[in-house]
């Protein structure tokens, strides 16, 4: 009797765990994972992703691919995943204009918060305080005391309404109690062309764009954005050492559809999180200063809920509207 009170006992765990499905079970990877890139190939976010897709494959022992889906400052590409499957077959990498985006524009076609599960932030940098080659300015202070002396005079360049370079200039302007004149451009190419010719007079950009105008002396970096001083830009101060309370990092993150599983977001970041930390990235990270930022899913969540916030707030108090 004993037995056969055992042998049921067996039969009915070994049901149960028939039943019930793994942790490898449940983060099943597709045998084909796309990832999408909603900006045109050739730029810093297409790199990124080109670099993460081949080891991302070796990892997960299926196929990765890069596919572009550029417009409407990458509303198109997130758009298109968050509609998409929700079995992590369709990833999105995009950066921090998807927030300022969904900040600046009204009418998305998708919620930012709702329709995607964050995977991971792969590196986050400072940006640069830039003005041109032939400006007086040598320091932040002094370009803030002159902004303060002219209020509405020194203009600003930037690559449109609602991009990171637009916003992150208001919010120094607030900080700072400054008026600067917003000049906006189609593009970051040629806002810069304009401030190393001098026709505008600052620009806060990212490094490797500026390099080789900053290497020619026509433009000239005053400040980093990050909170603290850089080691990637030893020679230049953070703006916060000016102005008290002003800090920007842009980053560079991997989204999925809402709905895509726990298990599956969780392998992705593990996976993800260990190669922007090799050195297979660090060529394609280092020139903006940018690095590994190791986040877990929550914790990139939670800080996409503070910026989004922040970037909202800041909109509604200039009525920044991008079209």
């Amino acid at each position: 009797m004993r037995h056969w009170i055992a042998s049921l006992g067996l039969l009915a765990g070994l049901l149960s765990a028939a039943a019930a499905p793994t942790h490898a079970q449940q983060a099943a990877v597709p045998r084909l994972v796309k990832i999408v890139v909603p900006f045109s190939a050739g730029a810093s976010n297409d790199a990124i992703a080109r670099a993460i897709a081949v080891p991302l494959a070796r990892r997960l022992h299926t196929t990765v691919i890069v596919e572009n889906k550029a417009g409407a400052a990458g509303v198109i590409g997130a758009d298109a995943v968050a509609k998409s499957p929700a079995d992590g077959s369709v990833l999105l990498l995009t950066s921090s204009t998807f927030l300022t985006a969904a900040a600046t524009q009204p009418r998305l076609p998708f919620d930012p918060v709702g329709a995607f599960a964050p995977v991971a932030m792969v590196a986050q940098g400072p940006l640069v305080l830039a003005v041109s080659g032939a400006a007086p300015f040598k320091s932040p202070a002094d370009l803030v005391a002159a902004a303060q002396a002219s209020p509405g005079t020194l203009t600003y360049g930037s690559a449109g309404v609602g991009s990171v370079g637009h916003l992150a200039t208001e919010l120094l302007g607030d900080a700072a109690h400054i008026k600067l004149l917003h000049v906006p451009y189609k593009g970051a190419a040629n806002a810069l062309a304009d401030l190393a010719g001098g026709q505008i007079d600052v620009m806060i950009g990212n490094q490797s764009s500026m390099a080789a105008l900053m290497s020619g002396g026509k433009v000239r970096p005053l400040a980093v954005t990050s909170r603290q001083a850089h080691p990637a830009f030893p020679t230049l101060a953070p703006l916060a050492a000016t102005v008290p309370g002003y800090a920007i990092d842009i980053w560079v993150g991997v989204f999925a559809p809402a709905g895509t599983p726990a298990a599956l977001v969780e392998r992705y970041n593990r996976e993800i999180n260990e190669i922007a930390a090799s050195a297979e990235l660090a060529a394609i990270l280092n020139p903006d200063g940018a690095v590994p930022a190791g986040l877990t899913a929550d914790a990139f969540a939670a800080r996409l809920r503070e910026e989004l916030g922040m970037w909202k707030r800041l909109a509604v108090r200039h009525r920044i509207v991008a079209e």
